[in-house]
């Protein structure tokens, strides 16, 4: 913790901080034509500013500002080198403004200091600068042909992309979109969750810093049907990249069937399980990730192994452990570096999450709860999205996969044994995008992110693979036959 400030250093920094109240749209910050509504801090319920929302005419004149840009090309048609090197100069930037981020993060969302400046601030900044430095040195093909013929395959940026951010992570989701989109020439418009813009603001300010032209990157605040429907629906909006539940997920389906077809890439919920097995080595080490993997974030992550599948044998020690572990995770007041957990995003959500318990919080924050289920209780299917544990007992590795595959879901999970063939074949077997052996985790930027079933559609996050969903795939097929020969007639 050696790079932490005190509680009181952060709230210095809150005190004197200018909060962005507009949205930022052609380079600079622009008044939204909707209804200003106010940004609250979860912790405390105190207004930190209002900010003007935007409406359907603000999309329609954002989208056209990106679609210029990528025409005029200053930007699409600018060398990977080159985009390369600014991106790296917006790394830069966030880096000397990483205090100022890392508070105003942890005041708009309730996260926990700690997480925004030693996990949030930081990969945020590794993942906008990874996809920057991989951009010119992704080859494109060329086809086996014979000698009468040569075939290019290229990728081209797709266009306009529209980004739709949740509110949990709300700066590192905005890396994981604008850090491929951007790196591969593309325009992007950027709607930020409603209870977490101001962020993504202050970073579109400082990319426009940077040397990233105008239109190039925007942030329109505002709720869905002010702002995320006009996208998901408009004619010049190219593709859809969506983090956030399944049930708004479907809704751009819908809007890219009812208007051009537009590309969609859906990251949505899960419940995510967690197997461990009676062979599982270290039990200290394995309660240590259950821990986290159940309440970083207050259990606000699609990611969450929130279902716990313990054999009965081991059960009793590891739960032990796991309820010893959970004594040192503090939770209360976000900006006090001492604490592990803050408050849950708003009053809406705390009701959510405050019905499968017995004791309802007082305020927004909500105490990490186990409990003991069966497989078929709602607590072990529906996405609770809170510090909510729920254990199931299982007498053989058959039954935990099977426990393990029961839901809709298919987003991350996780497997704790010794022995290497039952790691690799439960890993096989159970039905999701990451699977982490003998440790709770997403990967890292360089391995691709996204889920099975109703977890995910259209692609994935981080990765080279995250560039693909970005660009459209061209071939360019030169006939290399003598014209005077006639071959080339069919």
């Amino acid at each position: 913790m050696s790079d932490l400030l005190t509680r009181d250093d952060y709230a210095a920094i809150a005190k004197d901080m200018d909060f962005p109240r507009t949205a930022f749209i052609d380079g600079k910050y622009r008044k939204g034509s909707g209804t200003p509504f106010k940004t609250i801090n979860p912790a405390t319920g105190e207004t930190l500013t209002e900010i003007t929302s935007c409406d359907a005419a603000d999309v329609d004149f954002a989208v056209s500002k990106a679609r210029e840009a990528f025409e005029q090309g200053h930007w699409s048609k600018m060398h990977p080198g080159e985009r390369k090197e600014i991106l790296i100069r917006l790394c830069k930037l966030i880096t000397r403004n990483a205090r100022e981020l890392a508070v105003m993060e942890s005041l708009d969302s309730g996260k926990p200091i700690r997480d925004c400046v030693q996990i949030d601030l930081p990969e945020t900044i590794h993942t906008i600068k990874w996809h920057a430095e991989a951009v010119d040195k992704i080859y494109d093909q060329v086809a086996p042909t014979g000698e009468d013929a040569m075939a290019m395959i290229l990728r081209e940026s797709i266009g306009v992309v529209a980004a739709i951010l949740p509110w949990n992570f709300p700066l590192l989701m905005l890396a994981w979109k604008i850090g491929p989109a951007l790196a591969t020439g593309n325009s992007v418009i950027v709607k930020p969750a409603e209870q977490t813009s101001l962020t993504a603001l202050r970073v579109a300010e400082l990319a426009a810093e940077a040397g990233i032209p105008r239109g190039v990157l925007q942030v329109l605040p505002g709720d869905g049907p002010a702002v995320g429907e006009p996208l998901g629906l408009h004619m010049d909006v190219d593709m859809v990249s969506f983090t956030g539940s399944t049930e708004t997920g479907r809704r751009f389906l819908r809007y890219a069937a009812d208007s051009n077809l537009k590309k969609v890439v859906l990251e949505c919920g899960g419940k995510n399980p967690a197997i461990v097995l009676d062979d599982a080595e270290n039990l200290d080490l394995v309660a240590q990730h259950v821990v986290n993997a159940a309440f970083w974030n207050m259990g606000e992550n699609c990611s969450a192994n929130s279902r716990l599948i313990v054999q009965a044998s081991v059960k009793d020690a590891l739960m032990e452990r796991v309820t010893a572990r959970l004594r040192d995770w503090k939770t209360g007041d976000p900006l006090d570096p001492q604490n592990h957990l803050g408050a849950l995003i708003d009053a809406e959500h705390v009701k959510k999450v405050s019905s499968y318990l017995k004791n309802k919080p007082k305020g927004p924050f909500v105490e990490p709860t186990i409990f003991e289920v069966d497989r078929n209780d709602p607590l072990a299917h529906e996405e609770i999205f809170g510090p909510i544990l729920s254990v199931i007992t299982v007498a053989t590795l058959d039954e935990a996969i099977e426990v393990a595959n029961d839901t809709d879901y298919g987003l991350a999970a996780s497997v704790f044994t010794a022995n290497t063939r039952k790691a690799m074949t439960t890993a096989r077997a159970i039905r999701a995008g990451t699977v982490t052996v003998n440790c709770y985790g997403e990967g890292d930027i360089s391995t691709p992110f996204g889920g099975y079933k109703q977890s995910g559609f259209g692609g994935r996050d981080n990765g080279i693979h995250a560039h693909d969903q970005y660009t459209e795939l061209k071939t360019i097929w030169v006939d290399l036959s003598d014209p005077a020969s006639g071959d080339n007639v069919g």
